[in-house]
């Protein structure tokens, strides 16, 4: 009876199979990450730092904010070197003139980890809009972050101490608050009053029905603009005003046409007849691409996938913005996410097309070495313009047979994720009725 009693008051309780199947997971997606980030410091520690990390867009940032500081006038005629100018707005300058007040030494590293931080934060909001909780979400963020942080685009980012990172993860973050947050959309208009691609977001809410999120999307972005002419009345007369953000940096054909610009205007301006120009055709595609794009986010939004939504409104802006260098690339990461729960969700053949439409983007998008052996071995590079040795800037005219891959690597990998999300937008929209919920439900609660 003793033991009967003490075993009453004990009783031995068991967790249950699904919990140690998430805990499990967590443990293995952890040890995954780790050694994806070991891999990256080491990988840094053994390489002189220019060839890891330059922080070249951080410093303009950097030169930019102490000249607003002290010659504001000089804003948009400096040249951080020939042909390289600021291109930013006069908030976003107002930001940089606070990070410049930082010692260099701490602000490079400051801005490295954040960008970091904020590729794994955008992947969190994610998974948390997607339905995932608990550990099993813990898990999806590691395991997605570990291979993500291994992408071009991320590194590239992180390479340059570029500010995509950090936007990323603030559009993602304010596109994953609850419907009902009053302030929901101002994350939209704070990224777009640092950079003008973010006011693609602005139709989509529109067309997507949320009226009060684009409304405060649009007031905040025009806080930013009465900001910048209140503390910088010159800069941005000559910023708004002159047309200054509609030519900066009076990029010409070879410009454009960069092995690192992956933009559709890009794909025209380097075939044979970007010798010209092909302004007229990159509108007439730019106008087409953004109708059918905004359209698709707005029928996934409205059809119960928000997440989809803002990625496809997000993958659009990349490809019709006129610049879309590779590190701008970085919205790879949600998409990585969106695949992965669409893997999890799906059985059979589909989660098998899943995983290998993700396998085979991450490897488009990867950071593959420059060399194996020699000093340059292991120094991440990327597959884009694999099938040349140097980019010089006489062959953007003379492109041919796998040339035209590997220049266009990124956008036609854009085009592929793009064409995906029609396609998911079309079948969201007929089967909206019957499956709405169950892309909302926890993904607990998925067999």
């Amino acid at each position: 009876m003793a033991q009967a009693g003490l075993g009453l008051r004990n009783p031995v309780r068991t967790r249950p199979a699904s919990v140690r199947r998430a805990g499990r997971a967590l443990g293995l997606a952890a040890a995954v990450f780790g050694i994806a980030l070991t891999a990256y410091v080491a990988d840094v520690a053994t390489h002189r730092l220019g060839l890891t990390l330059d922080w070249f867009d951080l410093n303009i940032y950097n030169h930019a904010g102490l000249i607003t500081r002290h010659a504001p006038a000089r804003l948009y005629t400096w040249q951080y070197r020939p042909g390289v100018q600021y291109l930013y707005t006069p908030f976003a300058a107002m930001g940089f003139a606070a990070g410049s007040l930082l010692p260099w030494a701490v602000l490079k590293w400051l801005m490295t980890v954040a960008s970091l931080a904020a590729m794994v934060a955008t992947v969190w909001v994610t998974f948390g809009q997607l339905g995932w909780h608990g550990q099993r979400r813990g898990a999806a963020v590691l395991a997605v972050s570990a291979v993500a942080l291994w992408t071009e685009p991320v590194l590239r980012s992180v390479h340059v101490g570029q500010i995509e990172l950090v936007l990323m993860a603030l559009i993602a973050w304010d596109m994953c608050q609850p419907e009902h947050r009053r302030w929901k959309g101002a994350g939209i208009g704070l990224a777009a009053g640092i950079k003008l691609v973010p006011l693609i977001f602005i139709p989509y809410l529109i067309l997507a029905g949320k009226l009060r999120q684009a409304a405060v999307a649009t007031g905040v972005f025009a806080v930013t603009v009465v900001i910048g002419f209140a503390v910088l009345p010159g800069e941005s007369v000559k910023w708004w005003l002159t047309g200054y953000f509609l030519h900066a940096g009076n990029f010409t054909n070879q410009s454009l046409g960069s092995l690192l610009n992956q933009s559709v205007l890009a794909l025209l301006t380097r075939t044979p007849e970007g010798a010209g120009s092909v302004t007229a055709l990159w509108l007439a595609a730019a106008v087409v691409t953004a109708c059918l794009g905004l359209a698709a986010a707005a029928l996934l939004a409205r059809a119960g996938r928000p997440t989809a939504g803002w990625v496809t409104c997000a993958v659009t802006g990349v490809l019709v913005s006129p610049i879309s260098w590779d590190n701008h690339w970085v919205w790879i990461v949600p998409v990585l996410a969106l695949l992965a729960d669409a893997a999890v969700r799906a059985g059979g053949a589909a989660r098998a097309a899943y995983l290998a439409l993700g396998v085979a983007l991450f490897a488009v998008f990867a950071d593959w070495p420059t060399r194996w052996t020699g000093p340059l071995a292991f120094v991440p590079h990327g597959l884009v313009g694999f099938n040349t040795r140097k980019h010089p800037m006489s062959e953007i005219f003379h492109l041919h047979g796998a040339q035209l891959i590997g220049w266009n690597l990124y956008v036609l990998g854009g085009l592929v994720i793009f064409t995906g999300l029609l396609a998911a937008a079309a079948a969201a929209w007929r089967n909206r009725a019957r499956d709405g919920y169950l892309m909302r439900r926890p993904i607990s609660s998925v067999p």
